[in-house]
């Protein structure tokens, strides 16, 4: 089966909207928005093809991108893989230089588009951060918020996971209110991490455990609201997909000092199963700010840490 591997590159102006492209109605995916880029050709590293596809497409110079992430995907002729980069500098003003319609849209309006399946990861990523907090131990409410305060404002964390399995479910449904609160004042989103009940409208996503993750045999929560899963294998991986997981957790990475006896995926395990993953990955075991290059060379969108910055 034929393979191509595709730079996409992810442009964001001064005001913080996007620019995306309309593919031509006599093309494959024909009428569907998309972010410009192209096939990455032999001999070419996914920069230059980068900075090559969108001067051609759009007549824009990239001088600054980095990973953003990795999409493999599977269409019934072929295998895509989407080496998606975030562009952070360019020069020029953007048109569309095979005739497309190009516009800036607003990164907060861009589920209003049609977007090819393969582009839908994107979407997600752009909603998340590359860093992201699961709450640790704590001995009371006032406790866990203060520490998710005091994360949101030293370690610039821009994503919190809620995760309470000592507390009941009232308790934990107080303590997301409270949760809630304290992330739209610091406009971070929060992820819940329990069963989908009542405080599932509270947060922007509910995350599912593995446990959980098993006897679930259909998406909880609706397409407007994220939804992730905890995975240690393909086989769960694979579950968490025909679910409709967003994006998935793999752990446990390295060894931790909670459990230093656990069986870790290790970075080769690791890179074994984003293949399997068309959907944005978080690495969660031993992870800090100082993995997060290591772990996003091998195509993770990012990392999830608790003790690193609880």
């Amino acid at each position: 089966m034929k393979s191509v591997h595709v730079a996409v590159a992810v442009i964001k102006n001064d005001n913080g909207d996007v620019l995306i492209a309309k593919r031509p109605d006599h093309l494959h995916m024909g009428g569907f928005w998309e972010f410009p880029g192209g096939k990455v050709e032999a001999g070419e590293t996914v920069l230059q093809a980068l900075q090559r596809e969108i001067r051609e497409e759009v007549a824009l110079d990239i001088h600054a991108a980095q990973p953003l992430l990795r999409i493999p995907f599977q269409y019934p002729d072929k295998h895509v893989l989407l080496d998606v980069w975030c562009v952070t500098g360019f020069a020029g003003d953007a048109q569309g230089c095979e005739g497309q319609q190009v516009l800036w849209a607003s990164a907060n309006r861009l589920n209003t588009y049609q977007f090819p399946p393969a582009n839908r990861s994107i979407l997600t990523a752009l909603q998340l951060s590359d860093r992201l907090l699961v709450t640790g131990n704590f001995l009371d409410a006032t406790e866990c918020l203060q520490r998710t305060r005091s994360a949101l404002e030293h370690h610039g964390i821009r994503t919190v996971m809620l995760r309470a399995h000592h507390l009941d479910v009232a308790a934990y449904n107080k303590l997301a209110e409270a949760m809630a609160d304290l992330c739209a004042q610091y406009q971070v989103k929060l992820l819940l991490n329990a069963e989908a009940g009542s405080c599932a409208e509270l947060a922007d996503g509910l995350h599912i455990s593995s446990q959980r993750l098993r006897v679930c045999h259909e998406r909880p929560v609706s397409i407007d609201t994220l939804f992730g899963a905890s995975c240690h294998n393909a086989v769960e991986v694979q579950h968490a997909l025909s679910v409709g997981a967003d994006y998935i957790l793999l752990s446990p990475v390295l060894p931790t000092p909670s459990h230093p006896d656990a069986i870790t995926l290790g970075w080769e395990g690791l890179a074994a199963l984003l293949p399997l993953c068309p959907v944005p990955v978080f690495a969660l075991g031993g992870l800090g700010d100082n993995q997060l290059r290591t772990a996003k060379s091998l195509g993770v969108f990012g990392i999830a840490g608790i003790a690193a910055w609880w």
